[in-house]
């Protein structure tokens, strides 16, 4: 796609959604620059309305429909967080929502989605989903409101990037977690838009880097099958438009470990007492890994989700990483 989305839809974006969603801290950690050697924030949207970030992308898009469409419904895939924004921004708008989880979906996610309204089919694996998703949408007129690959979601989504630059204009470099890579596109977008000269830097996990293959072979790439902890990063493709957006505007994408990822979200809870789920922890782990230069100047790393269940947590937490609180 080579025409990219105005990056003043953010700021329209932002009007549209004021006091709807929370404006989320925009937190220092002085552990976290000790270790890497640069003044670092962190944005969380990990305390945002549902968990994470995905409200902003819902919401701007639900509010936008025709009324006659919002009677019909809409209809979404998600593992999680996507699904339960969704749930949440009909229940804003007096919309009908139907989302599709894949059988693997966390099941707190599952019944938190059913908590806010929404009727949950359960089918398959991601592609699966994806086509039941589809189905769905042609067999009742439903509106889809995409995980990322949407001009208004990822508007939505790059409101975070204007609260950022706010805040803290001496901005040097922001590192996003990338599933679909609708956060990240939406704040490279919001950064163009104030005119930031800020780098972006994109973290995926090696079993599911659908973006770092894409900038790899030139086009966008879709993957046989993910494997990874982060269950929020793990779309099976990368989107045409996020691709596009990222290409032209991101410094780069990098790959961290499920390892890694562990390791940041321990980190995360030991010296900054906030809880992320593994997903939300990524830009951590690539700052903790050396993968992001930082010797410009300030850092924000995002915290793009908190949504973990106990049980899950604590196994992620069991062995002894030497660390003080």
């Amino acid at each position: 796609m080579s025409t990219l989305p105005d990056p003043h839809l953010v700021s329209a974006a932002a009007g549209r959604l004021a006091g709807r969603v929370h404006r989320t801290p925009l937190v220092g950690t002085r552990s976290l620059s000790d270790r890497i050697g640069s003044t670092v924030y962190l944005k969380c949207e990990n305390l945002q309305k549902t968990g994470s970030f995905k409200v902003r992308g819902a919401l701007n898009q639900l509010l936008q429909l025709e009324p006659e469409a919002r009677e019909r419904g809409v209809v979404t895939i998600s593992a999680g967080n996507h699904a339960q924004a969704v749930a949440w921004a009909a229940g804003q708008t007096g919309a009908r929502a139907t989302v599709v989880m894949p059988e693997g979906a966390s099941q707190a996610k599952v019944e938190a989605s059913r908590s806010y309204g929404a009727e949950i089919v359960i089918h398959g694996n991601v592609h699966e989903a994806f086509e039941k998703c589809h189905d769905l949408a042609q067999q009742r007129a439903l509106t889809f409101v995409h995980p990322f690959d949407d001009p208004l979601v990822i508007a939505g989504q790059g409101t975070t990037g204007l609260e950022i630059v706010e805040e803290l204009p001496e901005l040097a470099t922001v590192v996003v977690p990338v599933g679909g890579g609708g956060l990240a596109s939406g704040i490279a977008l919001a950064l163009a838009a104030t005119g930031t000269e800020a780098k972006l830097y994109g973290v995926e996990p090696e079993g599911a880097c659908a973006m770092r293959r894409s900038f790899d072979q030139g086009s966008p790439a879709t993957l046989d099958r993910v494997d990874t902890i982060a269950d929020g990063l793990a779309p099976p493709m990368a989107g045409e438009l996020t691709f596009a957006i990222l290409r032209k505007l991101a410094e780069d994408i990098v790959v961290v470990s499920d390892e890694e990822i562990r390791e940041a979200l321990r980190f995360i809870l030991a010296r900054t007492k906030l809880l992320v789920e593994p997903a939300g922890a990524a830009a951590v782990a690539a700052l903790l890994s050396g993968r992001i230069p930082t010797e410009h100047g300030p850092v924000v790393a995002i915290l793009s989700g908190g949504n973990i269940d106990t049980g899950r947590l604590a196994s992620l937490l069991t062995h002894d990483d030497g660390m003080e609180s």
